[in-house]
């Protein structure tokens, strides 16, 4: 994401105004604007892998999944952002025709320009969701998944999976979702990827 240097500081009311009338996406982080750029084909193949998955998975169950297009709320006064997907089963979500404010799963793939943000910042806007209990973070470079879960213990812990520390094949590497009681292969996730060193 890219800081909008053009507009001065906005209210959460305006932000939300404006950004309607705006031909791109914006997120809105303490008064500023930053517009969202788009994504590698790997990127969006991965996004696009796990949402149709977690759709299948969910179909009949009372959640709905969103792509990169659906907003999410960190309160009514923001922040506000733009994850690659999430999950809410939250029955006020399931109704809302333009924000999402109470996911139980985020997710967010990797790339250079966004990497930290996503590590950082985002993460501790992301954390002040009641609601959430997984953020997931998927490189889009190697085949490498970070996987934070709320424990029982109100505490953020991580599991890493990545081909290179377990030498192991894809397929026999599983990652499970707890918050919607989802388990697959990391293979799943890179069907049809292509990484920059097979380009």
């Amino acid at each position: 994401m890219i800081a909008n240097q053009q507009f001065s500081r906005m209210t959460p009311q305006e932000y939300l105004e404006w950004e309607e009338k705006q031909p791109i996406k914006y997120e809105y982080v303490n008064g500023e604007v930053f517009a969202m750029t788009g994504g590698t084909l790997p990127h969006n193949s991965i996004a696009l892998n796990l949402a149709s998955a977690l759709k299948n998975h969910l179909r009949g169950k009372g959640c709905k999944v969103f792509m990169a297009d659906a907003k999410l709320g960190v309160s009514k006064n923001g922040p506000f952002h733009y994850p690659d997907v999430m999950v809410t089963c939250d029955s006020q979500d399931l109704n809302a025709r333009k924000i999402v404010y109470s996911p139980c799963l985020l997710v967010e793939v990797l790339s250079p320009g966004t990497e930290a943000f996503d590590r950082g910042d985002k993460f501790k806007h992301y954390r002040r969701i009641p609601t959430l209990k997984e953020y997931v973070l998927i490189s889009a470079e190697k085949i490498s998944v970070d996987y934070y879960c709320f424990n029982e213990r109100g505490k953020w812990e991580l599991t890493s999976y990545s081909l290179d520390e377990l030498n192991t094949e894809p397929l026999e590497i599983e990652i499970n979702l707890t918050a919607v009681d989802f388990c697959f292969p990391i293979s799943m996730l890179y069907e049809d990827v292509e990484f920059p060193q097979n380009i």
